[in-house]
C-alpha cells in the first residue's frame, strides 16, 4: 500500500532513538525519549487551506524536527508512521 497525504499534510517517520546517553549508559526502552527527528515519506500537495494558499516546502527524502506533541500515529504493513502539517515541521536538516 501507498499513502498519499491530502492538503498540507506530510507522512514522516521517525528516525531510531539513542540507544546510550553522551557518557556512554545504555538506555533501557522505556527510557528512550521519543525522537522528534524524521524522515518524510509523503508530501500532500498544498493548495488552499483554511483560505490561505499552502506551497510545500519539504520533500520526500528530507530528515526534518518537527513538534513533540505533533501528528496522528499510524500503522501499515508493520511501519510506523507519523501524518503531521506542514506547519508542524519545525527544520529541515541540510547537510
Amino acid at each position: 500500500m501507498k499513502l498519499r497525504p491530502l492538503s498540507d499534510r506530510v507522512v514522516i517517520k521517525s528516525l531510531e532513538a539513542e540507544e546510550t546517553t553522551a557518557s556512554g549508559f545504555i538506555l533501557a526502552g522505556n527510557a528512550k525519549e521519543k525522537p522528534q527527528m524524521a524522515e518524510v515519506i509523503a508530501v500532500g500537495p498544498g493548495g488552499v487551506v483554511d483560505g490561505k494558499e499552502i506551497t510545500m516546502n519539504v520533500s520526500v527524502g528530507d530528515k526534518v524536527f518537527y513538534s513533540k506533541y505533533a501528528g496522528t500515529e499510524i500503522k501499515m504493513d508493520g511501519q510506523e508512521y507519523i501524518i503531521v502539517r506542514q506547519n508542524d515541521i519545525l527544520a529541515v536538516v541540510e547537510d
